[in-house]
């Protein structure tokens, strides 16, 4: 059983930067990776980073490719999203979801296949 904590959503004026972060914890850290999610109000919850805890590689969805930076700390069993750049468009709930068996990366964004989630903190980009 994982738990996820996520943290680290505000209000930031577009073109600004926040750090969201996701601490893992629980009697058995069993997760191979982890994936950060948002939801606008009225759309579809949707995909934005995967990072895989072994190798620590990544993978973006092209809304936010070369904005946003996942990393991790695995002494804390934390992920971290930084988010630059940030557009009104990126306002939404972030969510992170951590699966137990890896996944291929083409699937890492769908999220289906995720058996944790946190709950969501709110990213607010408006000026």
């Amino acid at each position: 059983e994982v738990q996820l904590q996520a943290s680290g959503g505000g209000l930031v004026q577009p073109g600004g930067s926040l750090r969201l972060s996701c601490e893992a914890s629980g009697s058995s850290l069993d997760y191979s990776l982890i994936t950060w999610f948002r939801q606008a109000p009225g759309k579809e919850r949707e995909g934005v980073s995967c990072l895989y805890r072994s190798g620590g590689s990544t993978y973006y969805s092209d809304s936010v490719r070369g904005r946003f930076t996942a990393s991790r700390d695995n002494v804390k069993n934390t992920v971290y999203l930084q988010m630059n750049s940030l557009k009104p468009e990126d306002t939404g709930f972030y969510f992170c979801a951590a699966r137990a068996v890896r996944v291929v990366v083409s699937s890492c964004l769908n999220s289906i296949v995720y058996d944790y989630w946190g709950q969501g903190t709110l990213v607010t980009v408006s000026s």
